[in-house]
This record gives structure tokens, C-alpha cells and sequence, in this order.
């Protein structure tokens, strides 16, 4: 072996070294910042339901969705007419945040998203499957479960 390919092989393992050490900070960032932003993503969760029962009142000119928050902190929301609820629930321990809506078929259980941190800890969302969730999207279709008209416009 020359000395020109032990050079490039001791370069490639201290790059290798370095990366790894670099992954490991961000991770370790991103999991303070998951910890340190959790309640701010749940504040955006709750005021998203409530915007999107408010947006969907106006539009409807009706008390159709009524959106409570509990005592405990979760949010319950009804359709006007109809028996099934959504209920928000938020485990700041487990950073998590449970959706369940007994308007969606049985083998659909309930949802569950995680808060995760991002860019080296700058900032936290809701995540499913290690992806980023569309918040609006997800609150958007579960409302349209609940109402009864399915989760996608035909």
C-alpha cells in the first residue's frame, strides 16, 4: 500500500469520525429543543383547531363544530347532531401529542404524533413516521371525519 492511499484512508476514517461526532450534536440539540419548544407546538396544535372550528362556524353561519378545552388541558371537539368527538391530548412527558376521533372507522386507531426538534435545535414540529406532519392538513381532515364527509373533498 503507498503512503498515498494510507493518507487518503486516515483522511476518510477522520471525516468519518467527524460526521458521526456532528450527527450526534445535532441530535442532541434537537432533542433539547423538542424538550424546550413542546409547549409552543401544542399552543399552534390547539389554536389550529380552534381557527379551523372557527373558520368552518363561519362558513357553515352555524354552531356546527363546538371546540372546548378541559380542564386537563385537551381539547374536545363535536359536531352539532352528531354522537362522536375528537378529543387533543398532549403528554408533555412522552412529547406527544394523541388525537383520537371516534368518528374514524375502527381498525383506524387513534393518531399519534411526536414533538421532535429540527435544524440543530433552532426549532420543534409534530411528527408521524419520523416526517414532519402538515398540521392543517391533518386538523382539516379530521374534522372532515367528524362531520361525516370523509377525510378528502370527491
Amino acid at each position: 500500500m503507498s503512503s498515498d492511499e494510507t493518507k487518503r484512508a486516515a483522511q476518510e476514517f477522520l471525516a468519518a469520525q467527524f460526521t458521526e461526532a456532528v450527527q450526534i450534536e445535532e441530535e442532541r440539540l434537537n432533542a433539547q429543543a423538542a424538550f424546550a419548544l413542546a409547549p409552543k407546538v401544542w399552543k399552534r396544535v390547539a389554536e389550529t383547531f380552534m381557527a379551523q372550528c372557527e373558520a368552518w362556524n363561519a362558513i357553515t353561519k352555524t354552531e356546527s363544530l363546538a371546540c372546548k378545552e378541559t380542564i386537563l388541558g385537551d381539547l374536545r371537539i363535536r359536531c352539532a347532531g352528531k354522537p362522536d368527538i375528537i378529543t387533543v391530548h398532549y403528554d408533555s412527558k412522552k412529547l406527544q401529542v394523541i388525537l383520537r376521533n371516534t368518528a374514524r372507522p375502527e381498525h383506524e386507531g387513534d393518531s399519534t404524533f411526536f414533538i421532535q426538534g429540527y435544524n440543530g435545535g433552532t426549532e420543534a414540529d409534530l411528527s408521524r413516521n419520523n416526517q414532519r406532519a402538515n398540521l392543517e392538513v391533518v386538523v382539516l381532515g379530521e374534522l372532515r371525519v367528524l362531520a361525516g364527509i370523509g377525510r378528502t373533498a370527491k
